[in-house]
């Protein structure tokens, strides 16, 4: 399918390793102009090779950590009007609830709820202006399905979809979409994290925890990164336009809801 996106630009958060380089290496191969990011300089660098191997746009990278004003300053100096963003951030650690203190809750809050609306703040303008712009959220499924150990990461991913939920609904006519993709066990280096909090909180070995993860699949294997990434791919092109304001699930199935 020819998505009609050669030529644009696009600017990807937490773009050097995981979903997010996966995101990026999918747009790109689509003729995609990207911005990718990140805060380790050899993890960028090494992200932006894998990049370029597949892309037939432009690739630039910055090392910068956009839950701080100065790291999102950065990231709009080098492209302040894209036509994609795709708001991404690592998760908090897994904590029940009383194991939390107030740091927590506020890195929480500025990672994946208030550095994806400043963005979203930022570049909207222009996307209005042009009558075209693709918005992506990389959320979780705690989002429809919390979890008792991940408080955190369902209050402040959902109050983000809430937000632009509210806000999908006023950009849709001007060709703007705002969507949400909630992973479920796709085999990224934060599964490796969930499995090693496992170990921690449950007891189990290494190997114990992996299988664990997929049993918890209803497909009875973990996602590859390239279908999350095709996903993505589809929500920014042409033919997505009458898609906004929409969670996907990216699950194997696994999501036990109606709606």
């Amino acid at each position: 399918m020819e998505l009609g996106i050669a030529g644009k630009k696009a600017l990807l958060c937490a773009s050097n390793a995981g979903l997010g380089l996966a995101c990026a290496k999918a747009i790109a191969a689509e003729g995609v102009d990207v911005v990718i990011n990140g805060r380790n300089a050899d993890k960028i660098a090494s992200a932006e090779s894998e990049i370029r191997a597949v892309a037939t746009g432009r690739v630039v990278s910055v090392q910068a950590d956009v839950t701080t004003d100065e790291g999102r300053a950065a990231l709009l100096s080098v492209c302040p009007d894209p036509d994609i963003l795709l708001n991404n951030n690592a998760g908090p650690k897994p904590k029940r609830f009383m194991e939390t203190e107030r740091q927590d809750w506020e890195q929480t809050y500025y990672a994946n709820y208030l550095a994806p609306i400043l963005l979203v703040h930022a570049v909207l303008p222009t996307m209005l202006e042009r009558g075209f712009g693709r918005i992506v959220n990389v959320t979780s499924a705690m989002v429809t399905t919390p979890r008792p150990h991940h408080t955190m990461s369902a209050g402040a991913r959902a109050g983000l979809t809430a937000s632009l939920k509210a806000l999908s609904l006023e950009v849709v006519s001007q060709n703007v979409t705002i969507n949400n993709l909630l992973p479920e066990r796709i085999d990224s280096p934060r599964q490796i994290e969930m499995a090693k909090a496992a170990m921690k909180r449950e007891g189990l070995t290494f190997e114990e925890a992996r299988a664990a993860q997929v049993q918890s699949v209803a497909a009875k294997r973990l996602g590859r990164l390239e279908e999350f990434a095709a996903m993505f791919a589809f929500l920014c092109s042409v033919q997505a336009g009458y898609i906004s304001g929409s969670n996907i699930h990216v699950d194997g199935g696994s999501y036990p809801g109606l709606v």
